[in-house]
């Protein structure tokens, strides 16, 4: 008895030379904090770590351009909601500071998309790009101040799973900062007790893990 074929949904939908959509999802976001080991006129040492991590939401545009049946060019501008909350902790007497840090981050990712074979009605694919960052969130006078733009690479993996009207298309990415946050020149503080924790750091990079549905 012969098998009966799938039915491809939408099977000409990679063809196109432009197309567009929409991804909703969530993302923790992580700092790489450098400590200085700096000791305080009061014979203090503090470091920082950030032990717990905070979801946040995520929502963004995509612009996608056909290149070849495998890879395409995209273009995905979205915002990211979120925090971070690092502990500093005293060296000897284990006293514990918290400060969260806020960053609504517009990113602007720049990314080419490398697409296997279609499987019936499934397709998995990788994505590597660079993006550009805006830090809407910041609020001076805290006791960690990161600078408002930043900028790094992405890389991604997901699958597209065509439905009979859409595409929805599952993906994990990871966003690797490449330049230093760290404000240290701190002359927004308005209460100066609060420099030691910036002292305490000479580095910090970011680095987000990003969950999202993408709608195309």
């Amino acid at each position: 008895m012969a098998q009966i074929e799938k039915v491809k949904n939408q099977p000409y939908a990679d063809m196109k030379l432009y197309h567009l959509g929409f991804h909703v999802g969530l993302h923790t976001q992580d700092l790489i904090l450098t400590n200085t080991g700096a000791v305080t006129a009061d014979d203090e040492t503090w470091f920082a770590e950030i032990p717990v991590y905070s979801p946040g939401f995520s929502v963004g545009i995509i612009g996608d351009m056909f290149i070849n049946p495998y890879f395409n060019l995209r273009f995905i501008p979205s915002i990211h909601f979120g925090d971070k909350k690092i502990v500093f902790r005293e060296y000897k007497s284990g006293e514990e500071h918290t400060a969260t840090v806020r960053s609504n981050y517009l990113t602007f990712p720049l990314e080419v998309k490398y697409s296997s074979f279609r499987l019936n009605n499934y397709r998995p694919y990788l994505t590597a790009g660079v993006y550009g960052a805006l830090d809407l969130g910041r609020k001076k006078g805290e006791s960690i101040l990161l600078k408002g733009t930043d900028y790094g690479i992405t890389l991604g993996v997901g699958c597209d799973i065509y439905l009979p009207y859409f595409k929805l298309c599952p993906e994990l990415k990871f966003h690797v900062g490449l330049s230093d946050l760290l404000v240290t020149n701190r002359t927004d503080l308005t209460q100066p007790e609060l420099g030691i924790y910036t002292d305490a750091l000479s580095k910090a990079t970011s680095r987000m893990i990003i969950l999202t549905f993408n709608f195309e």
